[in-house]
């Protein structure tokens, strides 16, 4: 007499230690991403992890910049530039550390989902959705990732958004409104305004770096994944890879644009300055 076949374990298909493990420390390092950039970056206990603190500092070394009409920061500036280029790297490297993690988990959980024949329906569904939210949540980990890099390149530029409104300050209404005047002219330009052009075009082609870099990535992605859909007999392998397909050929002309976006503010870098400072960037 021939028995029946054991029934597969779920945790045959997941082990479960390293899933606990993947799980735990993604946990802890998304806790890590939220709350120590402010406190490790701010080595000189000057206080710059308050945001109301960050915002008053930027803005008196800000208006000290604009008022010595040259491209040499001050010092009252430049402690808030290096404070901001910390944070982003403390934050760049946990986001990159969380990407990475993230990464594996996906991999274990749709490793398992193609394993998962012996499995029920429920099971298999669990593991497909987990697989997808996991997925996305590294995607967000990668334009965390992105944004934070972009701004370490070019952390001046990258503080210009949390300058506070001049509504009620007049020195900072002068500085912005001078600002906006010379970026408008053809000639006349001071070493300050200069300079902060330069930033800005770095800021815009670092992006238009890691755009093109996504975009060649993900058309190679898209391509492979459609090549193995075309070789693949089993169901759940061609329903992963369709998908895997489809989700990177998107990325690939959203990437484009993000680069065409960026490379013509790289290359008009006092319009796309001039832009922010009306209120439009």
């Amino acid at each position: 007499m021939v028995g029946s076949a054991a029934p597969v374990r779920f945790d045959t298909i997941v082990p479960g230690r390293v899933l606990g493990a993947l799980t735990a420390l993604v946990l802890v390092l998304a806790a890590a991403l939220v709350l120590t950039p402010p406190p490790l970056a701010d080595t000189g206990n000057r206080g710059f992890a308050d945001q109301d603190t960050l915002r008053q500092a930027l803005r008196d070394g800000f208006v000290a910049y604009w008022n010595s009409g040259g491209s040499t920061r001050p010092p009252a500036l430049t402690s808030v530039i290096d404070y901001w280029f910390r944070f982003h790297v403390v934050k760049g490297v946990i986001a990159v550390l969380l990407l990475v993690t993230l990464v594996a988990l996906a991999a274990l959980l749709w490793k398992a989902y193609l394993r998962a024949g012996g499995l029920g329906a429920g099971q298999q569904s669990a593991l497909a959705t987990a697989g997808a939210v996991v997925s996305m949540f590294a995607f967000g980990a990668l334009l965390v990732a992105i944004a934070n890099i972009q701004g370490a390149v070019a952390p001046f530029s990258s503080l210009l958004p949390m300058l506070p409104s001049g509504a009620n300050d007049p020195q900072l209404t002068t500085a912005c409104d001078q600002i906006r005047q010379q970026l408008t002219e053809s000639t006349g330009a001071t070493p300050t305004v200069d300079d902060m052009v330069r930033d800005f075009a770095r800021y815009h082609v670092t992006m238009a770096v890691i755009a093109a870099i996504l975009a060649i990535t993900a058309l190679g992605l898209s391509a492979v994944s459609w090549s193995r859909f075309v070789r693949s007999a089993d169901t759940r392998s061609r329903r992963l890879l369709c998908a895997s397909g489809i989700v990177t050929a998107l990325l690939s002309p959203a990437s484009l644009v993000l680069l065409a976006a960026n490379t013509s503010a790289a290359m008009n870098s006092a319009t796309a300055l001039s832009a922010f400072f009306d209120g439009s960037w």
